[in-house]
């Protein structure tokens, strides 16, 4: 979230060629150097959520390759040493660092990224000549482990060797409704399709971490549509991973759901302030608890560690609103969503009151068999939220905010047609938030000062002040089609349509997966803390006002004050974060279900259920459960006492899942099964 200081960057290739692991584990050592590598490069969350995932699976195989009952996720072969420690150690180093390097050549600040990683490798005495790939050594098994999943992934669908563009229109690519993008330095819209994503034209434009990028918006990441996830299935491809309906719309039967949505999101924007003298207990025993997909929650009674209530935590509510907004922006050091989870996963492992006991149960592991698996399940459910959440943005191309208010606003209000500017396209009036002025209101000493009558202004936080280090904004009266989410204006709002949240998901995938991971929905010791200190610590403006402390007691409350943020920060409605929520829940539950067969070795010799549609001109398909990256063959036999014999398209790595093949008329008479290898 806070930018990353150029002038610093010398000072951290210095720090970073000590000699590097100490008490941490060789999993955590790297990847602490992912997310220095996420920190300085343009944030692009699918893409991030893919190299966290891809360089956790490395570092499980390479692990996995030294243990007997856990089954590698690509990597299948086992190994022995006369040091097991030290061969994980540098198998995992081998893989770790291919990963990084190939993938880092391509970030913004590689040329710092890459001598950082070069001076770790070479610290650790290691050769970043030797690629021989022959497994009798442990760099070998590292080399082979990377090359194993480099060729799975090669054509995932991400396209990483055209640097993460998307197809061309012709070849199916993403196409915006709307072409005029929505320019912030001017008033209003002109937007072709209000319910629709509209890209920004933004001067100076740069990204949340600071990065110059281009002035005129470009959908990022389309093509995750049709990226391969890890554990989610669908019948239909081109469709959403998970599809849980489109968002509403203006115009139709969804109308008044629109309007709510954003009145909500206004409602969140007239909150950010701290001198309309709201202070509000936000500690764990009167905040959260929520019921999935709601606000809903009132608190924990008491934490169950100490077995006390939980001491109050009066805020002001506006220093809360823009410290949650900034907090969860995209991290506490712009390591976007699925690396602020890493970084909390991290902060939960280093927990004085953290076990390790997977799952909860039986024996303490070791560091580094808590790490490669924490890091394999957290990671693989964020990929899969990014290809659930960026299918849903692709498919339903849904709208943002700042587009509706100004559509919205320029439009009219839509409350009373014997008002002036009415228009059923237009916003609902809502007294102290949404009003039209009158000549009372508009004389001196009027709320609505220095506006003509009959102008319809909205209550809001009015966009950054001159100088964010010394002053800050507060709210006031302002036109609608001037209307700004609380960030910098030189970002406003990211670049890919609204609906779901990013946040969202990536947030409930996460909790669900720690959750289940470690046994408890509790941080440890029953509270999680985040302090951002009075007036040092927000970069939007000045503040907060007083230091705020944020507090989770159980990692969904993380989750959920991740999704309220995105609100209090106007770059979603309530719709986006529910839903994302939702959406996010069945990804965590679906990557823990099929993780925990990776980890008892169970995932080899569960079977493939198949079934057989049979066709109109004779022929068939089988269509088999499969699990991605395992390797099968498909047999047949006349008969069930007749030996099953291999298929002549012989065996296959599964890609997808489900799995289906077509076969011609006049092999009906058989019986198939699938066998893995």
């Amino acid at each position: 979230m806070k930018r990353f200081p150029t002038a610093l960057l010398a000072l951290v290739l210095a720090w970073c060629v000590r000699m590097p692991v100490g008490a941490e584990s060789i999993a955590r050592f790297w990847s602490e150097e992912i997310l220095n590598a996420i920190r300085i490069d343009l944030p692009h969350p699918p893409v991030h959520a893919r190299n966290l995932f891809h360089l956790s699976a490395v570092m499980y195989d390479a692990w996995a390759a030294y243990d007997s009952e856990a089954a590698g996720f690509l990597y299948g072969a086992k190994h022995t040493a006369p040091d097991l420690e030290s061969a994980r150690h540098e198998a995992i180093s081998y893989a770790a660092y291919r990963l990084l390097r190939q993938r880092y050549a391509l970030s913004r600040n590689a040329v710092t990224t890459l001598a950082v990683l070069d001076a770790r490798f070479a610290a650790f005495g290691f050769d970043r000549n030797n690629v021989d790939a022959t497994p009798t050594t442990p760099a070998g098994v590292g080399n082979a482990v990377f090359a194993a999943l480099n060729a799975f992934v090669a054509d995932d669908g991400a396209r990483q060797n055209f640097a993460y563009a998307d197809l061309l229109p012709s070849e199916g690519g993403y196409v915006t409704v709307n072409y005029l993008p929505l320019a912030i330095a001017i008033p209003g819209t002109l937007a072709m399709d209000v319910n629709r994503w509209q890209p920004l034209a933004i001067t100076d434009a740069t990204s949340q971490n600071g990065i110059p990028v281009d002035s005129i918006q470009k959908f990022q990441g389309p093509q995750w549509l049709n990226v391969r996830p890890f554990a989610l299935t669908r019948e239909v491809a081109g469709r959403p991973w998970i599809d849980p309906g489109p968002p509403p719309v203006l115009g139709g039967p969804t109308t008044a759901e629109f309007r709510e949505n954003v009145v909500a999101v206004l409602r969140h924007a007239l909150e950010l302030t701290p001198d309309d003298g709201v202070t509000l207990d936000f500690s764990p025993g009167a905040f959260g608890n929520n019921s999935l997909g709601a606000n809903d929650g009132t608190g924990r009674p008491l934490n169950p560690f100490t077995g006390q209530p939980y001491p109050p935590n009066w805020v002001k509510r506006g220093d809360f609103g823009r410290v949650l907004a900034e907090f969860w922006a995209d991290g506490p050091s712009s390591e976007t969503p699925p690396g602020h989870w890493n970084t909390l996963a991290n902060y939960v492992s280093d927990s004085a009151h953290a076990s390790r006991k997977i799952g909860g149960e039986g024996e303490d592991v070791d560091d580094l068999e808590w790490d490669v698996k924490l890091y394999f399940a957290l990671n693989s459910a964020e990929h899969d939220a990014a290809c659930a959440a960026w299918s849903l943005k692709r498919f339903y191309d849904g709208w943002r905010p700042v587009a509706a208010i100004r559509f919205m606003g320029q439009s009219g209000q839509c409350s009373d047609p014997s008002l002036p500017l009415f228009h059923t396209n237009g916003l609902p009036l809502v007294p102290g938030l949404i009003e039209l002025s009158t000549a009372d209101t508009v004389a001196a000493g009027g709320r609505h000062v220095g506006y003509p009558t009959n102008a319809l202004l909205v209550r809001s936080w009015p966009g950054q002040p001159r100088s964010p280090a010394s002053q800050y904004s507060g709210v006031r009266w302002i036109r609608p089609e001037n209307w700004l989410p609380f960030q910098r204006r030189t970002f406003v709002t990211p670049a890919f349509p609204g609906y779901i949240s990013g946040h969202s998901t990536f947030s409930r995938a996460a909790a669900e997966v720690l959750t289940a991971f470690t046994g408890s929905p509790y941080f440890p010791g029953g509270i999680g803390t985040f302090t951002a200190p009075k007036n040092s610590y927000l970069s939007f403006e000045l503040g907060p006002s007083e230091t705020v402390q944020l507090q989770w007691a159980t990692y969904f409350d993380a989750a959920d004050q991740s999704g309220i943020s995105r609100i209090w920060g106007g770059i979603h409605p309530p719709v986006d974060d529910f839903t994302g929520r939702r959406v996010g829940a069945e990804v965590g539950q679906r990557a823990w279900a099929l993780v925990r067969r990776y980890f008892d070795g169970t995932v080899r010799t569960t079977a493939a259920p198949m079934t057989i549609e049979r066709l109109a001109d004779g022929g068939f398909v089988t269509r088999c459960e499969t699990v991605r990256g395992r390797r099968y063959r498909l047999q047949s036999a006349t008969d069930l006492g007749s030996r099953f014999e291999d298929e002549p398209s012989g065996a296959f790595q599964a890609t997808e899942s489900p799995t289906r093949q077509l076969h011609p008329a006049g092999n009906n008479a058989r019986f198939y099964r699938l066998v893995g290898e």
